[in-house]
């Protein structure tokens, strides 16, 4: 171990007598807020603000053990006069950190522009906190555009719901734009095409179709004149059938990007425009048009629409129109989350979920749910940022920073799991007075009368560690033995070097729901009563939002 070894470089040495100054500094201030300090705790803490010393986690481990061994040996008022004081924590702001300026020299106009098929979830989130913080830094104009030109896959209540998660995300858009209210829009530009002969009808088996483009061959419908053509788009509004095709290079190297399809007939009744339409343009079609008609000036996706962009760009050299300027920008792979709509409206046909706001899910109104904040959301993308490599999302970055906005205003509640009832034997009533927050002296503490022969419960994984005999101490109330299956009372001084439990006497039944699916039964104390909704903090368990008789857990 560093402390015990000669260590003969002195910039390692150094490295290593500030990781112990660190762990220490970390072990007392837990210490001094929660009564006693844990190893894997304080690690975490140090390892997380020193990213550093990661490469020495073990060793760390060891000397993190040793620490808190020797400061849980300390009187509370040597943890307190030892304790750093805690630094102020500061919220980031809904800022623009690493983003510089889009290349414009006039006005910008953005867009995000989700398919309604369910509500917005984490990873939609990065477009959202992206299009609103250059909106930001140019005071231009965010669009919200709904792109349901599939009638298969609309679910009517989507509309509200993705307006409500932007406004929730804090980034309402100044304008809303349907896409399925549109479509004569979108017919005009059609016939404008066929009649420069940049597009054709054509009403070959869609098989045959698709292996002639993948032979880099012509249809035999696309060398029809432009009269022809028009004649066969308006037959298609009465009952005709054939797809509306964009001309490309059918020479190109990249399949996908040789004629593709502009509009094809759906007769599936549309959940908002009922069977009025039968000829519904296609996402790239759609998308070339609207950002044309809406002035779009910068377009922000991920790098994985590149092709989409280049089949889009045939509709704007067509048509002779200017077009926007697109920012690819890296995939993001978001760990531990399931993100595909179908998969979870599945899971909720099936039961596994109970809705969209299932704590087990990653759509923001689960997240919102839990706790999470969106200042923080919105934060973690902007520093993120555009680049184009890939990036994986950190759950415990962005944790980190949802502590940050949580931990100031958050009660703190002791919270028993599993508990185990054992009867308090004293000579007088017991107070007692724990503060509702340790560095928030304005915000009152919880006070309680425990009664001799009250009836206190334990979590059942601390009773396993007592024996016959054991001296414990009951956080915020008094010091017990454990005598013939009973707590004895044994003096209200804290005395060092023993363990500190949480415990409740008069508390409610409440399930503690975790995002992995797991329930753990526990009780809560009394105060929790008036806290319905609030986001506060378990001691020793987590940061937490109360709903009823169950908490939702949101992170440690």
């Amino acid at each position: 171990m560093w402390r015990e070894r000669q260590i003969d470089n002195p910039v390692i040495a150094l490295a290593a007598v500030e990781a112990e100054e660190a762990l220490r500094a970390a072990a007392l201030q837990e210490a001094a807020r929660h009564g006693s300090a844990q190893p894997k705790s304080v690690l975490g803490k140090v390892l997380g603000a020193h990213a550093g010393l990661r490469s020495q986690a073990r060793e760390l481990g060891t000397i993190a053990a040793r620490i808190v061994t020797e400061v849980n040996a300390l009187s509370p008022a040597e943890v307190a006069a030892q304790a750093p004081a805690p630094k102020p924590r500061k919220a980031t702001g809904s800022g623009h950190s690493g983003l510089s300026p889009l290349d414009s020299d006039g006005p910008v106009v953005l867009r995000f522009a989700p398919g309604p098929s369910g509500p917005l979830h984490l990873g939609h989130s990065r477009a959202v906190a992206l299009n609103h913080a250059f909106r930001g830094i140019h005071n231009g104009k965010l669009i919200l555009r709904l792109e349901d030109t599939n009638p298969m896959v609309v679910d009517p209540a989507a509309y509200d719901l993705i307006t409500l998660d932007m406004e929730w995300l804090g980034a309402k858009p100044d304008e809303i734009v349907v896409q399925s209210d549109r479509l004569e829009i979108y017919y005009d530009d059609a016939r404008e095409l066929l009649s420069r002969d940049a597009a054709y009808v054509c009403h070959c088996d869609a098989e045959k179709w698709r292996e002639l483009k993948r032979h880099s061959t012509a249809c035999p419908c696309r060398d029809d004149k432009s009269a022809s053509h028009l004649a066969a788009f308006e037959a298609l509004f009465s009952g005709g059938d054939g797809i509306v095709v964009v001309k490309t290079d059918l020479e190109s190297n990249n399949p996908a990007l040789r004629d593709f399809v502009a509009l094809r007939v759906v007769e599936t009744p549309h959940p908002r425009q009922g069977d009025a339409w039968r000829l519904w343009p296609t996402y790239n079609f759609a998308v070339a048009v609207d950002d044309y008609r809406l002035g779009v000036t910068h377009v922000l996706r991920g790098k994985d629409h590149l092709n989409n962009t280049l089949c889009q760009q045939w509709v704007y050299r067509h048509l002779d129109w200017e077009e926007p300027q697109f920012i690819h920008y890296g995939l993001v792979s978001i760990p531990d989350a399931l993100l595909k709509t179908t998969a979870i409206c599945e899971g909720i046909a099936s039961g596994d979920y109970i809705g969209w706001d299932d704590p087990q899910l990653a759509t923001l109104v689960a997240l919102r749910r839990r706790g999470y904040q969106p200042q923080a959301i919105m934060d973690y993308w902007v520093t993120a940022g555009v680049k184009e490599s890939d990036i994986t999302l950190s759950w415990q970055n962005l944790e980190a920073a949802n502590r940050v906005l949580v931990e100031p205003e958050a009660k703190r509640l002791f919270w028993v799991p599993e508990p185990v009832e054992l009867i308090l034997d004293a000579s007088q009533p017991l107070e007692k007075h724990a503060p509702f927050h340790p560095d928030r002296a304005e915000m009152g503490e919880r006070r309680e009368t425990v009664k001799p022969g009250a009836t206190i419960v334990l979590p059942a994984a601390d009773v396993a560690q007592l024996t016959e005999g054991d001296l414990l101490r009951l956080k915020n109330l008094c010091n017990c033995r454990l005598r013939d299956g009973r707590l004895k009372h044994a003096g209200d001084d804290p005395v060092k070097g023993v363990p500190i439990v949480q415990w409740c006497a008069a508390g409610a039944p409440l399930q503690l729901l975790r995002p992995n699916g797991s329930q753990t039964d526990g009780i809560v104390e009394p105060a929790a009563a008036e806290m319905e909704g609030e986001v506060v903090q378990f001691e020793r368990v987590g940061f937490v939002r109360l709903e009823r008789s169950q908490a939702l857990f949101l992170h440690r």
